[in-house]
């Protein structure tokens, strides 16, 4: 079992936020676990690339070999069959009438951090990493700050002892998220990024772009593309 205050859980969808939240845990802790949730997302291939994310950032740094521990998969299925979204049904991406992207999945976020946090519980872990992000991100009210905040609080006083949400992306956007991961683990880390991880809402692992896979045009395609030409132009 890990000791509680040099262990670390990370929300690791196989994303390009989550693995740089993943090196940066891996800098920081002794041992670091990491979860991935099935709840019918349309663009399932995000969990089909984690066994080779963590492959291959297990030996990327002298300081990460041994480090990484256990993966967990959790099947939030019902999640899936609850929400009518363009991330668990075939649904025109689109704003909403309520001015939210048919691409939000209404307590999703809440969801996956109360059940991290319960897996921790079980594991010895007090640290959770998470990537949500409300600078590049799409309107999701879960991603903010003060909702991982609030978390935060309820989940240390339902549990009856400290939780910590580390949220390492918060402020910075997919630019400095390219640059961050260079900055964590040099050319290697970022080709990790770039070849491996997966952000398209529909799925495309068949279509290759400078910045990686997907359809191009989706909002989680189009934030990596911006966010990647800003990163070149600053590098």
């Amino acid at each position: 079992m890990p000791t509680p205050d040099h262990a670390a859980l990370v929300l690791f969808s196989g994303g390009q936020d989550s693995t740089v939240c993943l090196g940066w845990a891996l800098d920081r802790f002794d041992t670091v676990e990491t979860v991935g949730f099935a709840y019918g997302q349309r663009h399932h291939v995000e969990l089909a690339v984690r066994p080779r994310i963590r492959a291959r950032l297990e030996a990327l740094k002298p300081n990460w070999v041994g480090r990484l521990g256990d993966d967990h998969i959790i099947d939030l299925g019902v999640l899936g069959r609850l929400s009518e979204t363009a991330l668990t049904r075939d649904v025109e991406i689109r704003l909403a009438d309520s001015g939210l992207p048919t691409t939000f999945v209404p307590g999703r976020n809440l969801i996956f951090l109360s059940f991290a946090a319960a897996l921790a519980y079980r594991r010895g872990i007090r640290h959770l990493v998470a990537g949500m992000c409300e600078t590049d991100y799409s309107g999701y009210p879960d991603c903010r700050d003060d909702t991982v905040k609030a978390m935060q609080v309820a989940l240390s006083l339902g549990l009856d002892r400290p939780v910590t949400v580390h949220t390492p992306l918060m402020w910075v956007d997919k630019a400095a998220t390219f640059a961050l991961a260079e900055a964590i683990g040099g050319p290697t880390f970022l080709d990790v990024v770039v070849e491996d991880t997966h952000s398209c809402y529909l799925g495309d692992r068949a279509t290759r772009h400078p910045w990686g896979y997907g359809c191009g045009g989706c909002p989680a395609c189009r934030l990596r593309a911006e966010g990647w030409a800003r990163f070149q132009k600053v590098r």
